[in-house]
């Protein structure tokens, strides 16, 4: 018998396991919520797993539904551990973001799911298909449910429309942590995102893919327009493709918007430094020094640059 099949005789008899006890999570809407009863992203692609590759393959199917083809093969050298027989959640979401997706961690509640599926964005999930004391891992991809029938829907195994009814994906998902995340593109945001979740998964892109998140950042200022990090972000993004008048205006806008901000107006007297512009620069960079903090050594250099200079 197979690590899959296996995999799938749990998933089927999850009821009947003593896990059953485990509470389960309301999947009822929010009073007031404008989410549909039912949604499906039916052409998300399905790629049927090897043994142990439950984790190559669910995440192909999610980079596929972002337009960015990868084969699970192409993927197992980058998540999978042989001496695990598996992959680990930050392989999976490093994975991601090599591919210059945002991996987005959902918060860990039904009612995030869901808005992501309903959205057309599927979702990678971790389960627990056996026990605490026994865990059987797999990862799946969520594509949609079905309010009225109970029922989610998942990229499975070798199942290309695997059906789980809410309760028995819950208990499953609920012994993973409810662990799971969405890979997008850097100008999507995710349904469910949180203004500091998101910021914080755009400065983890830009790690690997800066070019990927500097539109992330700009994502992120439609949604929140005074976020100080997204905004130094984009202006350190333009300052590294030579657009220093775009630089300039993003940290003059964080200036504006946190004007205790030091790493704003050191940033500011650094690009003004560098268009000539030394009056206005010594006096961003003084402003850095007066505000001090943990980096006041580097904004005392800037202001020694530009005084020296």
């Amino acid at each position: 018998m197979t690590s899959l099949i296996r995999c799938l005789a749990a998933a089927a008899a999850l009821s009947a396991a003593a896990c059953t006890t485990l509470p389960t999570a309301d999947w009822r809407p929010p009073a007031g919520s404008d989410l549909p009863v039912r949604a499906e992203r039916e052409d998300a692609p399905f790629h049927p797993q090897e043994d142990y590759q439950c984790g190559p393959a669910a995440l192909a199917t999610v980079l596929g539904s972002a337009g960015i083809a990868r084969r699970p093969e192409d993927l197992t050298a980058e998540v999978y551990i042989p001496a695990r027989q598996g992959s680990l959640q930050p392989e999976m979401m490093a994975a991601a973001r090599r591919a210059g997706t945002v991996a987005y961690r959902l918060p860990p509640e039904p009612n995030a799911l869901l808005r992501e599926l309903a959205a057309g964005h599927p979702v990678v999930v971790l389960q627990n298909l056996r026990f605490d004391w026994a865990p059987q891992w797999h990862y799946a991809a969520a594509v949609g449910y079905d309010l009225d029938a109970s029922r989610i829907v998942l990229r499975s195994g070798r199942e290309r429309r695997l059906e789980m009814t809410l309760n028995d994906f819950d208990r499953s998902w609920a012994k993973a942590g409810r662990w799971a995340f969405v890979a997008l593109p850097p100008d999507r945001l995710p349904a469910s995102a949180r203004e500091a979740d998101y910021v914080a998964a755009a400065v983890a892109l830009e790690r690997v893919a800066p070019d990927a998140a500097a539109t992330a950042y700009l994502t992120a200022l439609q949604a929140w327009p005074a976020n100080l990090i997204a905004r130094i972000g984009h202006g350190n993004a333009a300052y590294r493709q030579g657009d220093l008048p775009a630089a300039e205006g993003a940290f003059r806008q964080a200036t504006l918007d946190h004007p205790e901000a030091g790493d704003a107006w050191n940033n500011l007297a650094q690009v003004l430094y560098e268009r000539g512009e030394r009056a206005a620069a010594r006096a961003a960079a003084e402003r850095a020094v007066a505000i001090g903090g943990a980096r006041l050594p580097i904004y005392q250099r800037t202001l020694d640059l530009i005084a020296g200079g």
